[in-house]
């Protein structure tokens, strides 16, 4: 019987850069962009001699990549070993593979269960990962087909289509090569989203825990515990290693938990998996790991109620964040002074937009009438009529928390600006500073910024009411593509079946673009 995992992608509203280091915080939403997991038997029924097998066999298929990958896996240690043209690999799924494994059979291995383990991966590990499109960049087919920037022409695409490549440069840019990934992509946390996914699924698949399903998530239960703590710790392993160092977790935390508010964990806590290629055994270094002192914080947040989380991709093809989170630190090491002053200001102004936005789900928690009225009035406006609409000093309380949101952002993508000019990154480049502030000025946006560590993946706006559909036609007119990503706060779930198969049955046309 199949397993199918989801996790959602990330949006990082605030924290960018500054959630690299302790006791920063983050607001990170979770959206409704998922990856999704489907672990099966590779063979229908152990062979006879399997029982005397030192290894067993792994196929990884990545069908929107039209790749498949084969490997050997061992039973002893959980060494993944490809045996296909190792250009098929993919680090992020073998990480994930290894350290989920391996994590089962320490866990089954305390439990005296190993019996129920191995007769699992006897059969062998028929893993295929898919994800949506939300997640990879179609603007190019889009354009080349003569086609509008709307929202209803990416509906109309086959679901799980295959994945587009960066092959030239787009719209003029002087951009460092290195600052281009290979993949087209929206910048929505595809590998943490894929890796927290593939984890899930496996510890799932090998009994080691119990997932919630998606019919909590639907009823709006939000979940945690430790099953999903483990899931947490070994995708976070996983994760880190395929990318070559540690970040700070934050993708991965918001794909297993959902929406929240993030304080990073202390960097050792995954030394043991850093130093794992001086010879250790991958069970000592997962045991070390799950046993070690996991300090990051994070607690449940979404976006107030009547908000909108809309994302517009402007069409340059994604930015690769390891580059500008390089130049940040090389600049943050030569001018301390000057960087710690930046930091310290992002951050007081990350802080002042927190408070404002949990001051209006207060709002609508004690007073829903009263909120729900200006909320619906000033999405007809722009932020400069909001105070006119308020008629008493309930309202004006609303007003005044909306309009320092809106000054908090401001205040965050200036120092935002300030650290990109003197690292010499495009943390909000100029063409992107043009979208956002033509955004801003839009009625009913709230506000509107470069997610992350910024550069040229996709913009964001929060809008009020019923304005999200006008904001997406005026996007559309200014070269924009509006995504058909929204928030979705809950984390990694079991989901009942094949996407594939229930996004082909609810009827969704198809237009072929590529």
């Amino acid at each position: 019987m199949a397993i199918v995992v989801s996790a959602p992608g990330k949006v990082l509203m605030t924290g960018g850069y500054l959630i690299l280091e302790r006791p920063n915080a983050g607001i990170v939403l979770s959206t409704t962009a998922r990856f999704y997991a489907i672990v099966k038997p590779l063979h229908e029924e152990m062979k006879p001699e399997s029982w005397a097998w030192a290894w067993t066999d792994v196929k990884v298929r990545s069908p929107q990549l039209l790749r498949e990958a084969d490997y050997k896996l061992s039973l002893k240690n959980s060494e993944l070993r490809i045996t296909s043209s190792s250009d098929s690999g993919n680090p992020f799924a073998e990480q994930a593979i290894q350290y989920a494994v391996a994590a089962a059979q320490v866990i089954h291995t305390a439990k005296g269960t190993n019996d129920v383990l191995n007769k699992l991966l006897l059969q062998g590990l028929d893993i295929t990962i898919l994800g949506s499109n939300d997640f990879y960049s179609y603007r190019s087919q889009i354009e080349a087909r003569g086609l509008p920037l709307a929202p209803d022409v990416l509906a109309s695409l086959p679901p799980f289509s295959s994945i587009t490549f960066n092959t030239i440069e787009l719209n003029g840019e002087d951009q460092d090569k290195n600052c281009k990934p290979e993949v087209a992509k929206t910048g929505l946390g595809s590998s943490a989203a894929m890796t927290t996914a593939v984890v899930a699924a496996l510890l799932h698949y090998l009994r080691v825990v119990n997932l919630p399903d998606s019919t909590k998530a639907n009823q709006g239960e939000r979940v945690s515990g430790p099953d999903l703590d483990l899931v947490h710790i070994v995708a976070q392993s996983a994760h880190c290693v395929a990318q070559g160092k540690v970040g700070s977790g934050f993708d991965v935390s918001s794909a297993v938990y959902g929406s929240q508010r993030f304080v990073r964990f202390s960097p050792e806590v995954l030394s043991a998996a850093q130093a794992g290629v001086r010879g250790r055994s991958l069970h000592l270094i997962i045991s070390d790991i799950l046993n070690g002192k996991w300090d990051h914080e994070k607690s449940h947040f979404s976006l107030p109620p009547l908000m909108t989380l809309l994302l517009g991709e402007p069409g340059s093809g994604g930015s690769s964040t390891p580059s500008m989170v390089g130049a940040v630190k090389q600049w943050q090491k030569s001018d301390p002074q000057g960087s710690l002053e930046t930091w310290k200001r992002l951050g007081e102004a990350n802080s002042k937009l927190e408070m404002q936005l949990k001051l209006l789900k207060k709002f609508a928690e004690d007073d829903f009438a009263t909120y729900k009225y200006i909320i619906g009035i000033c999405s007809h406006h722009t932020s400069e009529k909001w105070m006119g609409q308020a008629a008493d000093s309930c309202q004006e309380s609303i007003v005044k928390s909306l309009l320092g949101a809106r000054e908090a952002i401001l205040e965050i993508r200036y120092y935002m600006q300030k650290m990109g000019k003197a690292a010499g990154v495009p943390i909000e480049p100029d063409s992107q500073t043009q979208l956002v502030d033509a955004t801003m000025s839009m009625e009913g946006v709230l506000l509107a910024g470069v997610p992350g560590a910024g550069g040229f993946d996709a913009i964001f706006a929060i809008t009020l009411g019923e304005s999200a559909t006008n904001i997406t036609k005026a996007w559309s007119g200014l070269g924009i593509l509006p995504m058909l990503v929204g928030e979705d706060a809950e984390g990694v779930h079991l989901e009942n079946g094949d996407p594939r198969v229930k996004e082909i049955s609810s009827g969704i046309s198809s237009v072929d673009i590529q």
